[in-house]
C-alpha cells in the first residue's frame, strides 16, 4: 500500500493505492481501472507531445481515479465525487494527474516486486 499527500487548492489531500483499488473502482464505477488508467496515460502522453487538451471522458476518468484513491486513504470524505470536488475552488488537472499516475505506477511496481519475492520464497 502506497500513500501520497498532494496539495490541492491549499488543502493537503492524501491518496492511497493498493491491491484493493481495482476492486473498489469496479464496485463504485462499474469500470475497469486498468483500461481507464491506460486511456488516461495515453491521453496525457498525447497532450505532452502535441499540447492538446484532455477530452471530457479523460477528465471523468481522472476524477474517478483521484476520488477512489482519496476515498481509500480517507473513508470520511464525501460519499460522492461531486461532494468531494465541491470542496475545491479550482485546481489544475495537469499538476495533479502526473502525481496520481505516478502513485498508481509505483503501486504496480511494488505489487509485482512483492509477488516475485513471494514466488522466490515459495520456490526455496
Amino acid at each position: 500500500m502506497l500513500r501520497k499527500t498532494i496539495n490541492i487548492d491549499g488543502k493537503d489531500v492524501v491518496f492511497q493505492s493498493s491491491a484493493a483499488i481495482p476492486r473498489l473502482y469496479r464496485t463504485k464505477f462499474n469500470r475497469d481501472i486498468f483500461k481507464d488508467i491506460k486511456k488516461l496515460y495515453d491521453a496525457f502522453d498525447a497532450k505532452q507531445k502535441a499540447d492538446t487538451e484532455l477530452e471530457i471522458d479523460d477528465l471523468e476518468i481522472f476524477e474517478n481515479v483521484a476520488y477512489i484513491m482519496a476515498l481509500h486513504a480517507n473513508p470520511t470524505i464525501p460519499p460522492t465525487i461531486e461532494g468531494w470536488l465541491d470542496q475545491f475552488e479550482m485546481f489544475s488537472i495537469y499538476e495533479i494527474l502526473p502525481q496520481i499516475l505516478d502513485l498508481w505506477g509505483n503501486n504496480l511496481i511494488s505489487t509485482v516486486q512483492a509477488k516475485k519475492n513471494n514466488e522466490a520464497l515459495s520456490a526455496s
